[in-house]
């Protein structure tokens, strides 16, 4: 879903040092100007950063993904494929694959990864 636009949140002077990941760690110093919120700081995450509760998780196509091992998993879905789409999990072979996918177009439930290790004779 739309979302508002939100900082990057990179780790305070991580452009400075080669050594510090940009991967966020909140500053701790007595006399960090990031964590004292200055003007022109970076910013810090907020709660008020987060999303919509009612939108939150959800894919562009307004569905929200659900993990998908086997074929059983799918019928699971069968209620809920207006809310749910299903999401093959990275480990299935591509051999298990087929019969999900085959399942999962009888029962009219969406697949987010459908094309992914399946090889399609030409």
């Amino acid at each position: 879903m739309r979302t508002r636009n939100k900082p990057s949140f990179a780790r305070h002077q991580s452009d400075r040092f080669k050594c510090l990941d940009s991967k966020w760690r909140r500053p701790k110093g007595i006399d960090n100007a990031v964590r004292r919120r200055f003007r022109g700081r970076a910013a810090m995450p907020k709660i008020g950063y987060g999303s919509n509760k009612k939108t939150r998780h959800q894919m562009p196509s307004g569905h929200k993904a659900f993990l998908v091992h086997n074929e059983k998993d799918v019928e699971l879905l069968l209620m809920h494929r207006k809310t749910f789409a299903a999401e093959i999990a990275h480990g299935v072979s591509s051999r298990k694959r087929v019969g999900i996918l085959s399942k999962a177009r009888s029962l009219g439930v969406k697949v987010t990864n459908s094309r992914a290790k399946v090889t399609t004779e030409v």
